[in-house]
């Protein structure tokens, strides 16, 4: 491994971080060695790694990180009052400084959605595994970079679909695909909770507190204001990426999942909806419907719905609808034509035992990848599913507020469902017909193979597929990595 100096200086210069150049050589080689684990990002989701970890056993979290200061000091405080003399972690700013620590196994990314790929990369090139955060990526082709990355270098990166240790969710998806209830048309999932309005924050200088250059990293953003730190950036296209692929990333990944086995990226996706009542800083839509159409022809339908309303309904769920009429939704089965709802009874799927922090530490012991629940590639046809909905929506038009807003053809399923969302809005929300705008998204065509957009519409969302990315932390060619 380079040193530090050396460390630091090849990520200044642009380039891929070449630290190993081999498989892991991570030192777990038994269920009886020590763990060593770095967590970056300490706020939300990074309390639930530390926490995650403290429950495992042999398991030392070896560092902490994150630019904010404040929030640094706060964590290695309260941990130091969990382990008392056992507390042995070191802290700092700057992943790097974690990631040269030949000791360390393990890194574990709850950081803003723009870095999560990037330290998933680094981590890999310097032999470490990696638990990672959902979305895996922030863009479409930074994903890919990901799969290759572990390839490369041989090391466990599970996602943090939780969902993915769920032997109830797993048999489900077992029997669906065994055609026990018959073929499966439409996987349905819901990102349907209640938000508020994010306000506006004039620009201004970060606080001291904040080393504002890491934390941005390597999103192309200049410009400072209060709604990115510590949890609105996920509103802004540059470092989120909407409830689609916030809360959403959760079910997108259980509606791919229940598709057939075969079934990767989807061949034509758009989706529809707008950012409506909260006359805000934030750029993500509020409500919104997704389609998305597989080779095999199947579909993955996804709502988000955030504008709370008196008597909202919070949906954060999955439904599974069948060619014969069938569906299965709030774990009950409804044969085609009935109302009565069978309760399911399966036997469980296989997952690797644990639950998610268990199963990470078990690949990670065993060396063994394919025991990650939630492993980098379904991480990354799931994350895509989810970019490509997103995109198609930012390349759309404004059209009037009312039922004919959709652009469905002859899918008398999603405009069904639009229909319901629709409703919703007007008669729930209070949003009057022609008295506001929804965004429709174009078909875009997407092939599966080289993904890369081609036919109508392809130069213009070939370009959302990567982001820009700053001088000093830029995603590798997949190449270079």
């Amino acid at each position: 491994m380079v040193n530090r100096r050396g460390f630091l200086g090849a990520a200044a210069g642009g380039g891929s971080l070449l630290l190993m150049g081999t498989k892991s050589t991570a030192r777990i080689r038994g269920a009886n060695d020590r763990l060593r684990v770095a967590i970056a990002g300490l706020n939300g989701r990074g309390q639930s790694h530390l926490s995650g970890y403290l429950d495992q056993q042999n398991v030392e979290i070896a560092w902490l990180i994150d630019p904010d200061r404040n929030v640094l000091n706060r964590a290695m405080s309260g941990l130091q009052n969990k382990l008392g003399d056992k507390f042995a972690a070191k802290g700092t700013a700057d992943l790097r400084e974690a990631l040269e620590d030949r000791t360390v196994d393990a890194l574990s990314v709850a950081a803003p959605n723009h870095w999560h790929s990037l330290m998933t990369i680094w981590g890999a090139q310097a032999g470490k595994h990696v638990y990672v955060e959902k979305p895996m990526s922030h863009d479409v082709a930074e994903g890919r970079i990901c799969v290759e990355a572990q390839k490369k270098y041989g090391v466990v990166i599970q996602h943090g679909t939780q969902s993915r240790s769920s032997a109830e969710i797993a048999g489900l998806h077992e029997a669906i695909q065994a055609g026990r209830f018959g073929r499966l048309k439409i996987s349905y999932g819901y990102c349907c909770k209640a938000r508020g309005s994010i306000g506006r924050k004039p620009i201004s200088s970060p606080p001291e507190n904040l080393d504002w250059n890491l934390w941005r990293g390597p999103a192309s953003i200049d410009e400072f204001h209060g709604n990115y730190v510590h949890y609105n950036w996920h509103w802004f296209w540059k470092t989120g990426n909407g409830d689609l692929n916030n809360q959403g990333t959760h079910q997108l990944d259980i509606a791919r999942w229940a598709l057939d086995r075969e079934a990767t990226h989807p061949v034509r996706v758009m989706a529809l909806g707008g950012r409506f009542q909260w006359d805000d800083q934030g750029e993500t839509p509020n409500t919104m419907m997704g389609l998305a159409e597989y080779a095999n022809g199947q579909q993955v339908f996804f709502n988000v719905r955030n504008v709370p309303y008196k008597g909202y309904q919070t949906q954060v769920m999955n439904e599974y609808y069948f060619e014969d009429g069938g569906r299965i939704s709030g774990g009950l089965y409804y044969p085609a034509g009935s109302r009565q709802g069978e309760k399911l009874e399966l036997p469980p799927g296989k997952v690797t035992p644990g639950g998610n922090w268990g199963a990470f530490v078990t690949a990670c012991r065993e060396r063994r990848p394919e025991l990650a629940n939630g492993n980098v590639t379904d991480a990354h046809y799931g994350c895509v599913l989810g970019h490509l909905m997103n995109n198609s929506w930012r390349l759309g038009t404004k059209v009037p507020f009312n039922e004919k807003a959709g652009s469905f053809g002859d899918n008398k399923d999603a405009a069904e469902h639009f229909l319901k969302l629709h409703s919703i809005m007007r008669d729930g929300v209070g949003i009057p017909e022609n008295g506001a705008e929804y965004v429709v998204g174009p078909w875009l065509t997407f092939d599966a193979e080289t993904e890369r957009h081609v036919g109508e519409h392809a130069e213009a969302a070939n370009v959302l597929l990567k982001d820009a990315n700053r001088e000093g932390f830029r995603i590798p060619e997949a190449g270079q990595v």
